[in-house]
């Protein structure tokens, strides 16, 4: 540990025995522990870094240096990255603020700073429409980029021949893939169509490239059962819950204590892609560790309150029709955030849920512990749910209604590995009689 930073730490756990005067650090429990940083999590003033600090000064104090046996069962991975707040631009809030002027003193986008009345009306239509907020900061990502490739622009001087110039130096020197190029062409379509209201006309030579179909990365139940046991304590139950249902890693990290049907065995989940909602089966062998969640979540909760928070986020309009909403427990996240952070849009005092990349790169270190030479991410999960279920004699409708896919053809992928290996076809080095 580099000098300078040697006498925070020892500020942090003098900080904690100042606390918990009359016990010795020896005796310290768990519990005593988890009050300290549930009271530290509490403190709007005190950023995620310094937050991360006093967890990782008493993780070294009673995990490596004092070696008490429940220091090593404590969760400390949760509490080390679960406090990194959402940012303004995250799916889950970005869009709680008002049209007018929205974005215009954002870092990075030309359109709301340069033209603010052209970001206005492209705002308008592309709720209009009810695209997703995905395709809104992808559409406004592909703007801003060709705005900047033309040297600030104004939109309403652009024609043909700069959309095309563009897409050839996306293909020629940027070297973008066929999906990447349909992408940013779709953006600037929606853009010059609905937005400047010029329909492109011809745009050169330029063709919609084929897009790859391409397999995805299953992995088997042996390799699923190595990283399951590299990780545990809240994280190892999100990653587990995301295998045994196959819902994406934002769709857990955004299930709300209401979601959860104990007595019908089943999960909802809710606005998932494409603003569907769908339910999943409850996996049996997580049902205890679920109860014992929300057990935690409502004391956590209940520590919220009496300190003057317990807010939660909600859509908009569901929070101007339901005003007593946020406090309510069943709106609660059921995989919080260990820290009371503000609302990065409209400033409020609230715990948000646990942020997605803490279970992303929980799940690479997994596999790379475990020693998969398989590109493995957090969707893999997803992938070897369906496989596997198909492997067992599931019909392939019913996956899809679980995962959610509009087309039978999309869920027809996963039959890939069905055949083990080429569709089950015998390679003839095979039958070589050598």
């Amino acid at each position: 540990m580099p000098e300078r930073t040697r006498p925070w730490y020892r500020k942090h756990v003098q900080g904690f025995i100042d606390a918990n005067q009359g016990v010795k650090l020896q005796a310290q429990t768990p519990d005593n522990v988890e009050r300290w940083l549930n009271r530290l999590g509490q403190s709007p003033q005190l950023s995620s870094w310094q937050f991360r600090q006093k967890v990782d000064a008493l993780r070294l104090l009673f995990k490596h240096m004092l070696g008490l046996p429940w220091a090593a069962e404590f969760d400390w991975d949760h509490w080390y990255e679960g406090g990194q707040p959402l940012g303004d631009q995250h799916p889950t809030s970005a869009r709680s603020y008002e049209t007018k002027n929205a974005g215009a003193d954002k870092r990075g986008n030309l359109l709301g700073q340069r033209f603010p009345g052209v970001y206005a009306r492209f705002v308008s239509a592309i709720r209009i429409s009810d695209l997703s907020i995905n395709t809104e900061q992808s559409y406004l990502g592909w703007i801003n980029r060709f705005l900047r490739f033309h040297n600030n622009k104004a939109p309403e001087e652009c024609v043909e021949m700069e959309v095309c110039s563009f897409l050839e130096y996306l293909a020629v020197q940027r070297k973008v893939t066929g999906a990447t190029q349909a992408q940013a062409l779709n953006g600037l379509v929606f853009f010059f169509t609905r937005v400047l209201e010029k329909p492109l006309g011809e745009i050169g030579s330029f063709k919609r490239p084929k897009p790859h179909q391409r397999i995805p990365t299953v992995l088997s139940r042996r390799e699923v059962m190595q990283i399951l046991t590299q990780i545990d304590g809240q994280t190892g139950l999100m990653v587990r819950l995301m295998y045994g249902t196959g819902i994406r890693v934002m769709e857990c990290a955004r299930l709300r204590i209401l979601d959860l049907d104990f007595e019908y065995r089943q999960i909802t989940v809710r606005a998932g892609k494409g603003k569907k909602d769908r339910v999943v089966p409850m996996p049996d062998a997580l049902t205890g560790k679920l109860k014992r969640q929300i057990a935690w979540v409502s004391r956590k909760h209940k520590g919220d309150i009496e300190a003057g928070f317990g807010s939660v986020y909600l859509p908009e309009a569901l929070e101007r029709k339901y005003p007593r909403a946020p406090k309510e427990f069943r709106w609660q996240y059921l995989f919080p955030a260990t820290r009371i952070a503000t609302d990065p849009r409209s400033g409020v005092l609230r715990r948000h849920h646990i942020h997605q990349s803490v279970v992303q790169r929980a799940v690479r270190k997994a596999a790379v512990q475990a020693g998969i030479t398989k590109r493995v991410t957090s969707h893999t999960l997803r992938h070897s749910f369906a496989t596997h279920l198909l492997e067992s004699g599931s019909d392939i409708r019913t996956v899809q209604e679980l995962l959610g896919h509009s087309d039978v053809t999309t869920t027809m992928i996963y039959t890939h590995v069905l055949g083990k290996g080429g569709n089950g076809v015998t390679s003839p080095l095979d039958r070589l009689d050598t």
